[in-house]
């Protein structure tokens, strides 16, 4: 009901729709031995499920030439362990996001994906400052990445300065994973 009130709100101002960001993302601890099926259904309800179905309700509504950027993670290509099943959740969204990008191109469509790596967000309120330092250490940048950056090149990736990338992964990690 929410997609179809959304969508219909975005038909009634707008008559079509030309951009389509899509961020989500649960991630909660388990590793394969406590990994249950609530678990898996939550993650993958949400982080998988919820952007198939948001996406393709979007491209019906989608002018030809727009541009979807779905928000995966670094997870998404790394060992992360005890947080299995949210490292391949945002591996089927780089998964999918290459797969429509081929589907979409007769339309000229561009599906990327974006994969942010640890970012100040409301999933880190609740971690320690060891923790924090932790990930620092980690990061050859020294720091967090800040929303405004993700969303600076999420707006990049959904620009008309990038009309020429096309099933791509863009990595905004500081350099972790360099």
């Amino acid at each position: 009901d929410d997609l179809t009130r959304l969508f219909d709100t975005i038909q009634t101002k707008a008559g079509r729709l030309n951009i389509l960001v899509y961020s989500s993302g649960v991630s909660e601890p388990a590793s394969l031995e406590e990994t249950t099926e609530e678990h898996l259904d939550h993650a993958f309800g949400l982080n998988v499920r919820a952007m198939v179905l948001t996406t393709q309700r979007a491209v019906r509504h989608m002018n030809d030439g727009g541009a979807i950027v779905l928000l995966g993670s670094i997870a998404g290509s790394m060992a992360n362990a005890g947080y299995g099943t949210y490292s391949a959740t945002k591996a089927a969204v780089r998964s999918y996001a290459r797969t429509w990008n081929a589907e979409l191109a007769p339309r000229g469509i561009r599906v990327n994906t974006l994969s942010p790596g640890p970012t100040d967000t409301p999933m880190f309120d609740k971690v320690s400052d060891e923790f924090r330092q932790m990930m620092n250490a980690r990061i050859p940048a020294r720091r967090l990445g800040h929303p405004d950056e993700v969303a600076a090149a999420a707006l990049f990736l959904a620009s008309d300065e990038s009309t020429y990338i096309s099933g791509a992964e863009l990595v905004i990690d500081g350099g972790m994973t360099a």
